[in-house]
């Protein structure tokens, strides 16, 4: 895929994370792949996330495998999650909001406890966990008569200037893409067609009329990760662990865009289609360390790998018109009605690279529960691109993501209160903005959680809330060339999930 292409088809995949207004591409494709969330339990999830200096529960495995070296038994678990996905959009005066839901399993975990009576050294404990440490599901819906007299067909002619007629012929730069698809149903035309003629490298249409437009953006998929990690406990005082994760990334997204032109002399409407589909297989390592210097207190930290991705996408559109029997060059040999047009299925190959991150967090426990904070660091900006093919280089990109993004502080705090077998938590959470400060936009995540749990010496079982919130503002499309305002549409995003984890000992 051209990444001129690719430019306008990935504008939508930030936007339940609370990303912004930005030019669209593979930046966004960068933080999107790159901005993780803390994964596992129920116990943990319903406590804000909380976990790097806990210990004794699964999510340990992915976030600081040192807590493993606390279980003192063997556990096998599952939890499901039930989560909705809630957008409601403003664009220009027009409310709407758009609701999608799904059940998936979200962790799954197996823990081997094997103690050992070698002096200090008290033993460990293997597992093998998966974690979902982001979700791509979501549905927008937005519409509204574009008051500032513009419509895609000015994209169109913007992103086409200064490239003569050549650049959609097979081969060329926008042949795979919805530009070339506009050239194709005439709904732009080299400035020779006009009289007198412009130059052969400007474009105009024959539609002046202001459209109303609607678009529909569909999400779904997931970022999981498989973890098989070691934990180990010396004299019950300090906690070693490391663990290997194996990344998978399943995004696809469907957009349909069209554009209805009641009062226009000749076309009815428009519509484009576009599908976008990624993958991707990445490697990390986690290594931490807890220390207990009293019994009520421990610190904890740890730090996780770059992760390194092979990833693999695929693109198709297709766009078509409705036309008045419209009479294209004037002399009776082109008349328009229903047309359309479509792209090739196209496929890029590429590796990414994203971020390492090292948190940090303390634990005050007594027997009537728990108080826990974590501070996790990570830098968005050395997100990395790079291509084995030759002749293609991502430079441009790895220069515009160091250029958007800084070095950014994540805060998790929760606490849990017990009553015999009963637990109860709640938690609060904030992913902070990674824009850098020359930008002036905000895509911070806040996030409340609340939990209720029963824990037995055979069995538990934890429930949790879990809701995430964010804005952003979203572009149907933006110029580069003619000074024309660019559209926005306000996005409120809200994701609230349900998640139950049942778990035995043995």
């Amino acid at each position: 895929m051209s990444k001129k292409l690719s430019g306008f088809i990935l504008g939508v995949i930030l936007l339940h994370f609370g990303f912004g207004a930005l030019a669209q591409g593979y930046v966004e494709t960068a933080h999107l792949f790159s901005r993780t969330k803390p994964g596992g339990s129920a116990r943990i999830q319903g406590a804000g996330g909380a976990q790097i200096a806990l210990g004794g529960d699964y999510s340990s495995a992915l976030s600081n495998p040192a807590g493993l070296g606390m279980y003192n038994r063997s556990e096998v678990s599952i939890t499901p999650a039930y989560s909705t996905f809630n957008a409601n959009s403003l664009y220009f005066g027009s409310e709407n909001n758009a609701d999608k839901t799904k059940l998936n399993i979200p962790g799954l975990s197996l823990v081997f406890h094997m103690p050992s009576n070698k002096g200090s050294y008290v033993g460990g404990s293997f597992a093998l966990t998966f974690s979902r440490i982001n979700d791509f599901n979501g549905e927008i819906l937005y519409n509204g008569v574009n008051q500032q007299n513009t419509s895609i067909i000015d994209y169109f002619i913007d992103d086409a200037a200064f490239g003569t007629v050549a650049q959609f012929n097979e081969g060329g730069a926008l042949y795979n893409s919805p530009t070339g698809l506009a050239y194709h149903n005439y709904l732009i035309g080299p400035q020779t067609l006009l009289d007198p003629p412009g130059p052969e490298d400007e474009y105009f249409s024959d539609v002046t009329s202001i459209p109303f437009q609607q678009e529909e953006i569909r999400t779904k998929g997931a970022s999981n990760q498989w973890s098989l990690s070691y934990g180990g406990n010396y004299n019950d005082m300090i906690f070693f662990g490391g663990g290997i994760g194996i990344t998978t990334i399943r995004y696809k997204s469907e957009k349909f865009f069209t554009e209805d032109f009641q009062g226009d002399p000749y076309l009815n409407n428009l519509a484009l289609q576009e599908v976008l589909d990624i993958r991707g297989t990445g490697i990390n390592a986690t290594l931490g360390v807890i220390v207990r210097p009293v019994n009520f207190f421990q610190v904890g930290a740890s730090i996780t790998t770059p992760t390194f991705y092979q990833m693999s996408e695929t693109y198709n559109a297709e766009l078509s018109t409705s036309w008045k029997n419209f009479d294209y060059f004037g002399d009776g040999q082109v008349i328009l009605n229903n047309e359309s047009a479509a792209t090739d299925i196209v496929t890029s190959d590429y590796t990414l690279t994203t971020p390492l991150k090292f948190s940090t967090g303390i634990a005050f426990i007594t027997k009537r529960g728990y108080i826990a904070g974590d501070v996790e660091f990570v830098n968005p900006s050395k997100t990395k691109y790079d291509s084995e093919t030759s002749g293609i280089s991502y430079a441009p990109e790895n220069a515009a993501i160091r250029e958007t993004f800084k070095a950014v502080t994540n805060f998790r705090l929760g606490g849990e209160f017990r009553y015999n077998i009963f637990r109860v938590r709640a938690g609060y959470a904030i992913q902070g903005n990674t824009f850098s400060d020359d930008i002036d936009l905000d895509n911070q995540i806040n996030t409340i959680s609340a939990g209720v749990g029963i824990r037995t010496s055979k069995y538990f079982v934890d429930l949790a809330w879990i809701q995430n919130s964010s804005d952003a503002i979203y572009n149907p499309y933006s110029f580069v060339v003619y000074d024309i305002p660019t559209p926005e549409v306000d996005l409120e995003h809200k994701v609230t999930s349900v998640m139950l984890t049942l778990g035995v000992t043995f």
